[in-house]
């Protein structure tokens, strides 16, 4: 797995939800299984199979939180000369200026959106510094450019 850039808050916060998936969500799908367990036959029992679909569900966002935190690089940018992870980004695509902090899709920010680096025009501009226009090609197959109008930090 690549190393995913995280800012402190967003570390934190997939700390704290791993710990209570596993302190609190475990005993509670257990208790849930017993529970439906006790109402007898298991091959026609919904709440059982439901019950068991959510334990695969929550042990594999446990698996996904422990390798992201894992390949985690930790931090805040120092420099705004290159769009990095990070940093806020100011991009005219194909005439519509959009503003995004850069960063992994488990970043939150309450008034940016998130530009993941793994996405095709987080690719495109990383590295990239003030005036530069790259191109990427959009999941549709068609080509875009994005021209970075302006780097700064958060």
């Amino acid at each position: 797995m690549a190393e995913t850039f995280l800012s402190q808050q967003a570390y934190d916060r997939l700390n704290a939800e791993l710990e209570d998936l596993k302190t609190n969500g475990r005993p509670q799908i257990s208790a849930e299984i017993e529970v439906a367990r006790a109402h007898g036959d298991l091959r026609e029992n919904a709440e059982y199979h439901a019950a068991k679909d959510e334990q695969g569900r929550m042990e594999a966002r446990i698996r996904q939180i422990e390798a992201l935190l894992e390949q985690a690089v930790i931090g805040v940018q120092e420099s705004a000369a290159a769009v990095a992870p990070g940093v806020i980004v100011v991009l005219d695509v194909d005439g519509d200026e959009e503003t995004y902090l850069v960063g992994s899709r488990e970043d939150r920010h309450p008034e940016l959106d998130v530009l993941s680096a793994e996405s095709p025009m987080g690719q495109a501009v990383l590295g990239a510094t003030e005036g530069e226009t790259r191109a990427f090609a959009t999941p549709s197959g068609v080509s875009l450019d994005v021209r970075v109008k302006a780097i700064r930090l958060l």
